[in-house]
């Protein structure tokens, strides 16, 4: 695609929530007036989540141990027999996991109140559930990020990340395209 593409990062979980199609409301604390593909970048460091341990314990938290067990999960032999394993060291870090269009970006009491008919109720395209509340911050003042159209990439393509959105240069524009599912 020939599309601009800019790079979004996000810390495990988060962002593999969103490659799977799980997240569809980012919450950030600050608006964009850019509209486009994003490029959905994993995080290196788990500092905003409290290091590998408070990975371990948000990965763990039911509703997000429910959407990322299949990013999670290995077989181990145990007596012999396949037991699953659910381990969220497995969920890739300092790479591009996915693309997502972003629809719109609105305060995030829109939402929560419903006062759109794009989101926030059950039949809108962007419904509050409770998965959705749990993943995101919709404390008033914040931004409520809408994603459409997200395409895990076939393999994550290892970048750096940074804060805000930045333009990715073509030929990795091009890479993570050639990747995208």
């Amino acid at each position: 695609m020939d599309e601009e593409l800019r790079l979004l990062t996000l810390t495990q979980p988060w962002a593999t929530l969103v490659a799977i199609g799980a997240k569809r409301i980012e919450t950030r604390g600050w608006p964009t007036r850019y509209r486009g593909w994003l490029a959905i970048h994993a995080a290196q460091g788990l500092g905003p989540v409290g290091g590998r341990r408070g990975l371990f314990d948000q990965a763990y938290r039911p509703l997000f141990r429910e959407a990322l067990e299949p990013a999670m999960e290995t077989i181990r032999p145990i007596a012999g027999h396949p037991v699953p394993h659910y381990d969220a060291d497995r969920l890739p870090r300092g790479c591009i996991v996915a693309v997502a269009w972003l629809a719109d970006v609105v305060p995030t009491i829109a939402v929560v109140n419903g006062a759109h008919p794009g989101f926030g109720k059950p039949n809108s395209a962007w419904p509050l559930t409770e998965q959705e509340r749990a993943f995101g911050d919709y404390r008033t003042g914040r931004y409520a990020w809408l994603l459409a159209d997200v395409k895990p990439l076939r393999e994550p393509l290892p970048y750096r990340g940074a804060q805000g959105l930045r333009r990715l240069p073509g030929e990795v524009a091009a890479e993570v395209w050639r990747r995208a599912a």
